[in-house]
């Protein structure tokens, strides 16, 4: 892999799990990094895929999950 990219980003750790695993599910690799600050409670949880899938991993998060 070339280099990660960031394609989605929430306050929610099981939010950003639930799309690293319907990515996954379409064989993409995502990885998901906490930049929540543990003693402040703030930041977001990043979703990243290589660079080379954002397209594909965009249309399938447009496509397939939706939070409501």
């Amino acid at each position: 892999m070339n280099q990660w990219r960031k394609i989605y980003e929430t306050p929610s750790s099981h939010r950003a799990h639930i799309v690293q695993s319907v990515l996954q599910t379409h064989t993409l690799p995502a990885v998901i990094l906490d930049k929540k600050d543990t003693a402040y409670h703030f930041g977001q949880f990043e979703v990243h895929v290589d660079a080379d899938h954002v397209l594909w991993a965009l249309k399938i998060i447009q496509d397939e999950i939706k939070f409501e």
